[in-house]
């Protein structure tokens, strides 16, 4: 069984879990934050001051277009869903998050007889 102890996310990678979040469907801010939590498992609890300023940055840079809707409890709030270059830019940052971690592996995993 995995760990759950909440850890710090690595840095540079929240908004790549943003728009990986977004991918599988439009969400406002803090149902973000809860859906990083529950697929992390709660290993990663996204707060509030990282989270919202990640989001403005997100879509000033074009890669997320916020909407503003009423919410299932009759709130409003702001709707984010990726925008092309948002897709673009997850897909190019997911080969790079691959290969980044293929290579720690390595690194983690060697011993002198190997080398």
């Amino acid at each position: 069984m995995a760990d759950s102890t909440p850890t710090a996310l690595v840095q540079g990678t929240l908004h790549m879990l943003i728009l990986k979040t977004l991918a599988l469907e439009p969400m406002h801010g803090y149902g973000i934050g809860v859906r990083l939590q529950q697929i992390s498992r709660n290993a990663f609890q996204v707060n509030a001051g990282s989270l919202f300023p990640a989001l403005r940055r997100l879509e000033r840079d074009g890669l997320i277009a916020g909407d503003w809707q009423t919410t299932e409890n009759n709130r409003r709030a702001k709707y984010y869903s990726l925008t092309s270059q948002g897709r673009a830019t997850l897909k190019r940052e997911a080969k790079d998050w691959a290969k980044q971690t293929a290579a720690i592996a390595l690194v983690m995993s060697a011993s002198l007889e190997e080398l």
